[in-house]
């Protein structure tokens, strides 16, 4: 692994650095207080053409690469774990077309995502099928030339304001091999929002059900244009994010410390400030030392996913990124709110909102359970050896 980064990457973490600190910074105590969809985030993004980083050029995107989302997600997610994910989705609800759609389907559906024309969602979870991928119930029955889509989805991030979704149903049922990709507008008719969840945290991003109640979509709405998708289609798509949701975790991570820090500097007790209190100054050690050991690893997923490297057999080396750094978010999280005492329980300061949000992300896109289990088989089957 090349540690450098390019010329591209840093024009793309610059960028981000300023969107972040301009625009999300400012905003991100009152997105959260009032749960409404920051739009001047988007605007933001999609104005400094950061909302295709992983798309293809063909379709209008910038074709950077993962690493770059990573970098662009970590700077956004310093200051509004929303953010970081509004910037994720736009490669979750686009990789399953990038990678198995025809180049007819990435042009009307990835294109206009990329360039900031359109919202759109990964519809996967459902009621009764969350980390059971395999025992999906949702429906996409054959009439004619037509699929006729019944079913519910929930806990679909950005869908209460997506115009477009990539959902998951059996063309058989009781078949797993059966799951198959549909691209489905939202102004269709039997499309709803059902409701909008209320949730812990990342309030910025709405989550909901949504119901497919006799969707009739063309034939030429099946992602790749024949039957047979499986199981690799949600799965590819999954494991070609799992860095980018450890990137929230760090990018939450390093915004946690600095701000526990700048307040350890000014606060006094004991005659001096925080920071001269060796109690507190292992507190900030421990913390910089799970920063850089998430960052590592995350980078290295990155890099290895931008090098073609995220089937089944690479899976443990991106669970243990997703699950190391979202748990490292979770913990530096908590360390730094201990620091500022009772005052980081307040909503006058940040920590307590992003202790909030990081616990979302041990749940998201596979849970951190989930990851052991992918970790674990690897080692079993001798895929993770230490010799």
């Amino acid at each position: 692994m090349d540690f450098d980064l390019t010329e591209e990457h840093r024009l793309i973490q610059q960028t981000a650095r300023r969107i972040a600190q301009e625009v999300v910074a400012p905003r991100a105590a009152e997105v959260d207080e009032t749960g409404v969809y920051p739009e001047d985030y988007f605007q933001a993004f999609k104005q400094a053409e950061l909302l295709g980083i992983t798309l293809p050029k063909a379709v209008g995107g910038a074709e950077a690469g993962t690493l770059a989302l990573t970098l662009a997600v970590e700077e956004m997610s310093k200051y509004d774990c929303s953010a970081g994910l509004m910037l994720l989705l736009s490669s979750l609800s686009t990789h399953t077309v990038k990678f198995f759609g025809t180049p007819e389907q990435q042009a009307s559906y990835i294109g206009p995502v990329a360039r900031g024309e359109k919202k759109a969602a990964f519809c996967l979870t459902e009621p009764d099928a969350g980390s059971d991928v395999a025992n999906l119930q949702t429906r996409a029955v054959r009439d004619g030339d037509d699929y006729v889509i019944t079913g519910q989805k929930c806990f679909i991030s950005g869908g209460p304001i997506a115009d477009q979704v990539v959902v998951f149903a059996k063309t058989n049922p009781p078949d797993p091999r059966s799951l198959n990709a549909f691209l489905v507008d939202t102004s269709m008719p039997g499309f709803e929002v059902t409701s909008v969840d209320r949730k812990m945290g990342v309030r910025g991003v709405p989550t909901g059900v949504l119901t497919f109640d006799n969707v009739r979509v063309s034939k030429d709405r099946l992602v790749g244009g024949t039957e047979g998708l499986g199981m690799k289609g949600p799965l590819t798509t999954l494991m070609s994010l799992r860095p980018v949701v450890g990137a929230r975790g760090l990018g939450l991570a390093e915004g946690c410390l600095t701000y526990a820090l700048n307040f350890a500097r000014e606060r006094r007790a004991f005659g001096g400030p925080l920071t001269d209190l060796q109690a507190i100054q292992m507190k900030f050690a421990d913390m910089a030392i799970e920063i850089e050991a998430a960052r590592q690893l995350v980078y290295q997923g990155s890099w290895m996913i931008d090098q073609g490297r995220y089937g089944p057999e690479h899976g443990h080396m991106l669970a243990i990124a997703k699950a190391f750094a979202t748990e490292t978010g979770n913990r530096v999280a908590s360390s730094a709110l201990q620091i500022l005492g009772g005052q980081g329980y307040m909503m006058d300061h940040p920590l307590e909102r992003h202790y909030r949000d990081a616990r979302q992300l041990m749940i998201v896109e596979g849970t951190s359970e989930v990851q052991r289990v992918v970790i674990a088989r690897a080692l079993i089957d001798r895929n993770l050896v230490y010799p």
